[in-house]
C-alpha cells in the first residue's frame, strides 16, 4: 500500500484510498467499517498523545500503577465530524474534521488498513489530505452541509 501525505488540514480533511479493482459492496461495507469505528474512537477520545501512560511505561506491565485521574488534566482531544463515503471507479474518499485528536489518530489509521490491504481487500494508495484532479471536492455531499469549509 503506497501511502501518501498532501496538504493537510486537521479540521477540513479528505482521506482518499485507491483500490486495485472497484470494491464490492461488501469490500466497501468492510473499508467504512474501519473507518466508521476509528472515527468512534476519536469521538470518544481515544488518540490523546498526552495520556499514553501504558505505552509510556514500556515493556514491563505487570502491575502497572493506571492513574485514571491524570486524563482529566490534559487538554480533550476529540474528533469533531466525519462524513459519509464516496466512490467513483477504483477510488473512495471520506471527509473528516479530526478536530483536537492528536496525530497519533492518523497513525493509527494507517497500521490498521496496512493490515485490512494485506487480510481482506487490497489497496493500492492510500492519500491523507489533499484533492484528486480529475474528482474535485467543491460542493461534495460528503462534507456536512452545516460546514464552513467551502
Amino acid at each position: 500500500m503506497n501511502i501518501q501525505f498532501r496538504e493537510v488540514d486537521p479540521f477540513d480533511l479528505w482521506i482518499w484510498i485507491a483500490f486495485e479493482t472497484i470494491p464490492s459492496e461488501q469490500e466497501k461495507q468492510y473499508l467504512e467499517e474501519v473507518f466508521n469505528s476509528w472515527f468512534f474512537l476519536g469521538k470518544l477520545g481515544g488518540f490523546n498523545a498526552e495520556n499514553l501512560q501504558v505505552q509510556d511505561a514500556g515493556y514491563e506491565l505487570s502491575y502497572l500503577e493506571y492513574d485514571p485521574d491524570l486524563s482529566p488534566t490534559h487538554l480533550m482531544a476529540l474528533m469533531h465530524n466525519m462524513g459519509h463515503f464516496e466512490y467513483e471507479g477504483c477510488w473512495a474518499r471520506c471527509w473528516f474534521d479530526l478536530g483536537t485528536s492528536d496525530a497519533l489518530a492518523l497513525d493509527v489509521l494507517i497500521n490498521a488498513l496496512s493490515q485490512f490491504s494485506q487480510d481482506y481487500v487490497h489497496i493500492e494508495q492510500l492519500q491523507i489530505g489533499g484533492e484528486l484532479e480529475d474528482w474535485p471536492t467543491h460542493g461534495s455531499e460528503s462534507r456536512p452541509a452545516y460546514s464552513t469549509y467551502e
